[in-house]
């Protein structure tokens, strides 16, 4: 979980969040959430350099998003992050941002995991640390709980 507190600047003329401001605390959630993790990035970033002989990126591919309530300046906001889904190339992951138990807005977010300029399968230690299936004979992951 990574808290954030809304700021004059992330608000619009009403006075509201932004809506694509939303979808900066939900990156900063989905980096907190490897750090948390334990998932170190420059450790991972040499594995996919042994593994595939170059850095990575996660790139989006795909987002749903449903915005449930507004949120306002001086907020202190929540945002959850938890794998859906964790495939060979692709992981999937649930967010939502919250005031209190209160959901704003609730997200699914698919992300490749990319090396080489190419998609590549997610390196071991990044799948152990989500609690996927890594069992080098399945390429599916059981999702996480």
């Amino acid at each position: 979980m990574l808290a954030v507190r809304v700021y004059y600047e992330d608000t619009d003329f009403s006075g509201f969040v932004y809506h694509a401001n939303f979808l900066r605390y939900m990156e900063r959630g989905r980096s907190d959430y490897l750090r948390l993790l334990g998932v170190e990035q420059g450790s991972l970033f040499e594995e996919a350099v042994a593994e595939v002989g170059a850095g990575f990126a996660f790139v989006v591919r795909h987002m749903d998003l449903d915005f449930r309530r507004p949120a306002k300046i001086d907020d202190i906001l929540e945002v959850h992050t938890h794998p859906a889904e964790v495939r060979g190339a692709s992981l999937t992951l649930a967010q939502t941002v919250r005031r209190g138990e209160e959901i704003l807005i609730a997200a699914r977010i698919k992300v490749a995991f990319v090396a080489g300029e190419r998609a590549t399968r997610i390196p071991l230690g990044l799948r152990k640390a989500m609690g996927a299936d890594v069992d080098a004979t399945t390429v599916d992951a059981t999702p996480a709980g």
